[in-house]
């Protein structure tokens, strides 16, 4: 990503998806995409804390003011500094993008199903019969 080259990944290397990663919290796990989305409302779509400038107080205090209920005991400093390493280069590459309202698509399907139910059915074309196209097999009577 970082130099827009792309390379293969090979079953040996231990690659996650960004949506298989979560963060502890007191209640249940939070799916990362949530945490990023939840920062980049918070950010406006720009880059947060640099991890490498910031103390761990300051990365742990942003990450409570967004995602409060996170467990500090579990979530370890090193994972702090992923979290806000990752989120700089996705929102620095414009791969982060606030994510639509389902309303949209919901009206959108309504709309359509509607438009359905108006026109009359057409009748379906009658298949060809089974067998090969094209066959010569002659039929015995």
């Amino acid at each position: 990503m970082l130099d827009g080259k792309r390379m293969p990944a090979y079953a040996s290397q231990k690659i996650l998806a960004l949506e298989d990663i979560s963060i502890y919290t007191e209640d249940d796990d939070v799916p990362l995409a949530d945490v990023f989305s939840l920062i980049l409302k918070k950010t406006g779509g720009k880059s947060a804390l640099n991890p490498k400038k910031a103390s761990v107080a300051e990365l742990g205090d942003f990450l409570a003011s967004v995602l409060p209920t996170y467990d500090r005991e579990r979530v370890y400093n090193s994972d702090l500094k992923k979290l806000f390493q990752w989120f700089n280069l996705l929102a620095e590459k414009g791969l982060l993008v606030e994510e639509e309202k389902e309303e949209k698509p919901a009206k959108k399907k309504a709309a359509t199903k509607e438009a359905k139910e108006d026109k009359p059915a057409k009748p379906k074309a009658k298949s060809e019969p089974k067998g090969k196209k094209g066959s010569t097999k002659k039929v015995k009577k």
